[in-house]
């Protein structure tokens, strides 16, 4: 598989509000449940707050400039079967999200574009 190739990516406004809570909450991770309403956005927490099982994958490591380790971005299983054939990517909006999630305090939220993965894009994530 083409070590560049991933199912997430992240817009240069989410790696600097991704810099900026690192340096306040140290390492961070992203779940995206599924659930309604902000259930349904990018959770960012500090890693290891939000506790992940069996009922999730782990779609990335996301590599940050100026973040010392990478980002996991973990999808609830149920929503992964319904998402697998698209590659995301996070950005960040004005506006407020979920309390729970740490950019909210900033006026901002994370939240997911996306597209479908090509064929080729496709079967090099799966096999």
């Amino acid at each position: 598989m083409d070590k560049d190739l991933s199912r997430v990516a992240l817009t240069p406004a989410a790696a600097g509000l991704l810099r900026r809570l690192s340096g306040k909450h140290g390492h961070l991770m992203f779940h995206q449940s599924g659930g309604c309403c902000d259930g349904s956005s990018p959770m960012c927490y500090p890693r290891g707050e939000f506790r992940t099982g069996r009922s999730d994958v782990l779609l990335a490591e996301l590599d940050v400039d100026g973040v010392d380790e990478p980002i996991g971005f973990w999808m609830a299983a149920d929503q992964f079967e319904r998402w697998r054939h698209t590659h995301l990517t996070v950005d960040v909006v004005p506006g407020r999200g979920s309390g729970f999630s740490l950019e909210a305090p900033e006026g901002v939220r994370f939240l997911v574009r996306s597209r479908l993965l090509s064929d080729d894009e496709s079967r090099a994530l799966d096999g």
